[in-house]
């Protein structure tokens, strides 16, 4: 019973300090991880919410094209993830989804 107040002491700091400093560990390396897989035409996202596609990589820059013939520059560390390309719209590749109309509009729902 006297070494309890000890291991509380021990258990709070494992907690409190070694638990946190493995995470923050892990997320400086998954993001390293990132910044070491941009190539240009990879689609990104930044921690503004600007979505982008790699142009060109510079040292500590990355060239975003976000409209055609709009390219800005960002810091590498403002990439916040790598999206996944865009896919078509299944509506448009010519299938009748359910609840269309024959004509492949959609079914009037006010009747």
């Amino acid at each position: 019973m006297e070494l309890f107040p000890l291991v509380i002491l021990v258990l709070a700091f494992v907690l409190l300090i070694v638990v946190p400093a493995r995470q923050r560990k892990k997320i400086q390396e998954q993001q390293r991880a990132l910044q070491e897989s941009l190539v240009p035409g990879t689609p990104v996202m930044t921690t503004a919410g600007l979505h982008g596609t790699v142009v060109a990589l510079g040292e500590g820059t990355v060239d975003l094209e976000i409209a055609p013939g709009v390219v800005v520059t960002f810091a590498r560390q403002a990439v916040l993830e790598v999206r996944k390309p865009a896919v078509a719209d299944p509506a448009t590749d010519g299938t009748v989804l359910p609840g269309d109309d024959a004509d492949g509009g959609p079914a009037d729902r006010t009747r």
